[in-house]
């Protein structure tokens, strides 16, 4: 006689049957069916989908390898290190250095700005959110920024900054004219453009920290605000680090903000004080240079917009690498799933 099959065969058989096979698809296999069983538009579908896919990675690999076809012909280490002049024909000789430094600063200020309020906002939404039309009314108004396109926001800050009692923050001509250019008015009109995704990054990975974390704080007697400072921020790290990143890339790949709010090409700082005559000051970013540089601007000099574009590409590579390290490293410390960068 054969020995019947034991009780526990019977428990998780009664627990986990076998889908039905109708049911699953109603043309058999269920998950794990093979696509040509399936309608013809579920075919279609797949194919779209897969023909999404290969096409954005066939022009992701097309910009990388023609602007690094293009950048390493005509990158040359003087370009980095030496200062961009005006020829007398009006095309641009020498390097790109105070464009690239221009880019640093816009970058440093714009971050610095952006970085408390957008934590600050997405830690009062995720853990608290009273009262709750209050709460709406900051997402929408953040919501609001980030659809706003950088020339209206370019045009905002050059008005705002006109202001005399913002005259001390802006470019000031001898007779006592604003211009309402400098680096600190190009960085003020920046942190809006990185305020949203970082915000978005944290609050999103803030309530995604499970509960049991928080109970476990309070158990041990953490007050709130403490458990917000020592549990949840270090917990997604890799989400402000994604949303920095992709603040960063908005930061750096805009150029409305650059032209109107600094409207220059070298670094020209105004006043005796090193550090606030500098942000006072006006200049350029790279792709404002870009824009100059390339045939559709005044510049002349299309091989050095190639350069300057290439490296913009590699430092924005770079970021993204960046980032996927932090993620991979929170993701073994913490076995938290993280989001990845993608600028």
């Amino acid at each position: 006689m054969s020995t019947p099959p034991p009780f526990s065969s019977w428990l998780w058989s009664w627990r986990d049957p076998k889908p039905d096979p109708i049911k699953a698809g109603g043309s058999g296999g269920g998950r794990r069916s093979s696509p040509m069983s399936w309608r013809w538009g579920d075919r279609l579908v797949l194919v779209a989908a897969w023909g999404s896919g290969i096409f954005l990675c066939v022009v992701a690999a097309a910009i990388v390898l023609y602007m690094g076809y293009r950048g390493i012909q005509d990158l040359r280490p003087a370009l980095i290190f030496s200062h961009p002049r005006v020829g007398e024909t009006g095309g641009f000789s020498g390097g790109f250095l105070d464009p690239l430094l221009g880019t640093l600063f816009l970058t440093v200020i714009g971050i610095v700005l952006a970085l408390p309020l957008a934590l600050a906002s997405a830690v009062w939404i995720a853990e608290y959110g009273r009262p709750s039309w209050l709460a709406r009314v900051v997402e929408s108004s953040i919501e609001v920024v980030a659809g706003t396109p950088d020339i209206v926001i370019a045009i905002f800050g050059l008005a705002i900054f006109q202001v005399s009692l913002l005259a001390p923050f802006s470019f000031t001509s001898e007779g006592g004219g604003v211009y309402g250019r400098s680096f600190i008015a190009a960085g003020a009109m920046m942190s809006l453009l990185a305020l949203p995704p970082v915000y978005a990054a944290t609050r999103d990975g803030i309530q995604s920290v499970p509960a049991h974390m928080r109970e476990a704080a309070f158990a041990l007697g953490k007050t709130r605000i403490t458990t917000i400072r020592r549990v949840l921020i270090p917990s997604v790290r890799s989400n402000i680090a994604t949303g920095v990143t992709l603040g960063i890339s908005r930061i750096i790949g805009s150029t409305a903000i650059v032209i109107i709010l600094l409207g220059g090409l070298n670094i020209e700082p105004q006043g005796s004080v090193p550090g606030i005559g500098l942000l006072r000051g006006t200049g350029s970013s790279l792709t404002s240079y870009i824009y100059e540089a390339s045939p559709a601007g005044e510049g002349g000099a299309p091989e050095k917009a190639y350069a300057a574009a290439f490296l913009l590409l590699i430092f924005v590579l770079a970021l993204n690498l960046l980032v996927d390290r932090i993620g991979r490293a929170q993701a073994r410390s913490t076995g938290m799933p993280t989001v990845g960068a993608v600028v």
